[in-house]
């Protein structure tokens, strides 16, 4: 907007911007609803994603571990018979559409709850009639709670009696770990159903189905998807069925047809829809490894710059961002290592806080994370150690522990020699003394070598000058 400065013809000459603007958008808005009057009337105003949610266990794609014929859920399920449950995985992956499949299905009553919207008073009005329900009618109460992790201490409290007393049956949904965002006595008289990420085919499935379905979907439109295109969308929803159908639905209602009366969706088209643009990068396949590969050889070469381009191609690219941050904890032992051990405490408090707060934001936490490691000294003597050690125990024969390291906690324990001659290193000088650690086929054998950084060098003075002092 302009400033007070301007002239009035400015400001009339804005309004008339405004105007146009609105007009613009007046007619791709009309544009949008006659599209949607012809894929299926009034209630297609409801969004694609919600007119194709699932009806019945059979409709709902993936999650065969909990669904598939047999399994406990579906069971429990299709009896009538579901004790309290929380449902946990990412969004988009079925949580809210398996608890719409129990509302349709059981013969309890179904009543929903938004954990960012309720409190306590919400929570005992429907525990009170609940109570009356099944006091009058002999009727359960099946209470479901979406994002449920919002529940605040006092909230869950509240409810935790009640799902305990079997006053109600508890459905919580929720996108975080129920183990650490959930009260343990809650979590305790659940059963944790963990719900996995749709795969690509699973979402490319989804599309095509709400394209071919005239009722609920888009098959009223004549609406033709490259093949490029639908692979976009499939692979760019990260698994989340709610973000491929937004996608393709705004595709085919923004794209005007062409002479021929088709509704072409191109790649271009699926691009702005999902707003993301085709990076050369499958996670599946060999650029998902190559850039990976890049990303961690950046870090080594103390490259921050590199590092932080091939991190923004695996973030943009929909890479899960806990992936990521194991691959910064890793690395920061293997390559970091003894040159700075705060380097794994950040990498370690990267992914604890990638997976509270998630993206975008998490982007930023993991770009603190890659220039801190990328940036420090760097020494490869843990894994070097570690390898050492393991082959040695892999190859060499090795008869034991020695007689004064073996535990003497029990009674007897002295009888057969354990613990005698043992030297308590904190009644010395320095809290160190000389014995013998190593068992004796390997006595003498050395695998950690310090690096040649600061901190290593000092760690090097400190041993060279124990192993220099002749006390026994």
């Amino acid at each position: 907007m302009r400033g007070e400065t301007g002239t009035r013809e400015d400001a009339v000459g804005y309004a008339e911007y405004e105007v146009t603007i609105y007009m613009a958008n007046s007619d791709l808005f009309d544009f949008g609803a006659e599209q949607r009057d012809a894929a299926g009337g009034a209630a297609s105003r409801e969004p694609l994603a919600a007119r194709m949610r699932p009806r019945t266990l059979d409709d709902i794609v993936g999650q065969g571990h909990l669904l598939g014929p047999g399994r406990l859920l579906r069971r429990a399920i299709e009896a009538d018979r579901l004790g309290s449950i929380i449902l946990y995985g990412p969004p988009g992956s079925g949580k809210t559409t398996i608890a719409e499949v129990v509302a349709t299905t059981t013969h309890a009553v179904f009543v929903r709850l938004n954990a960012v919207t309720s409190g306590v008073a919400d929570i005992r009005q429907v525990v009170s009639e609940a109570r009356d329900r099944w006091k009058l009618h002999g009727q359960r109460t099946i209470l479901f709670i979406d994002e449920i992790h919002r529940f605040n201490k006092a909230q869950q409290d509240a409810l935790l009696p009640h799902v305990e007393s079997g006053t109600v049956t508890l459905i919580g949904a929720t996108t975080e770990n129920p183990f650490f965002d959930v009260n343990p006595p809650l979590v305790s008289r659940s059963r944790i159903f963990k719900l996995e990420p749709l795969t690509t085919d699973d979402i490319r499935g989804l599309v095509l189905r709400a394209l071919a379905d005239a009722q609920r979907g888009l098959g009223a439109l004549p609406v033709e998807v490259a093949p490029e295109a639908l692979d976009h969308i499939a692979s760019f929803a990260n698994g989340d069925a709610r973000t491929a159908l937004n996608a393709i639905e705004v595709a085919a209602l923004s794209t005007p047809p062409g002479t021929d009366g088709k509704i072409r969706v191109t790649l271009a088209v699926a691009e702005d829809s999902i707003q993301r643009r085709a990076l050369r990068y499958d996670a599946g396949g060999d650029m998902h490894y190559d850039v990976v590969s890049a990303f961690i050889k950046s870090m080594r070469g103390s490259d921050p710059d590199a590092a932080l381009h091939y991190l923004a191609r695996m973030i943009e690219s929909g890479e899960d961002p806990r992936f990521i941050a194991r691959r910064l904890m890793i690395h920061a032992s293997e390559d970091v290592g003894m040159a700075d051990s705060r380097a794994l405490l950040v990498a370690t408090s990267a992914l604890t806080a990638v997976e509270k707060v998630g993206l975008p934001e998490a982007g930023i936490i993991l770009a603190h994370a890659t220039i801190y490691i990328a940036a420090a000294p760097k020494s490869n003597s843990v894994v070097k150690a570690i390898g050492a050690a393991l082959e040695d125990v892999r190859q060499m024969p090795v008869s034991g522990v020695p007689l004064h390291l073996r535990d003497a906690s029990y009674r007897g324990a002295s009888q057969l020699g354990h613990g005698t001659g043992y030297k308590y290193p904190h009644d010395y000088p320095g809290s160190w003394v000389k014995q013998q650690y190593m068992p004796d086929e390997l006595r003498g054998r050395e695998y950690y070598t310090p690096g040649s950084n600061p901190v290593e060098e000092r760690v090097r003075q400190r041993l060279d000058g124990m192993k220099s002092r002749g006390d026994a």
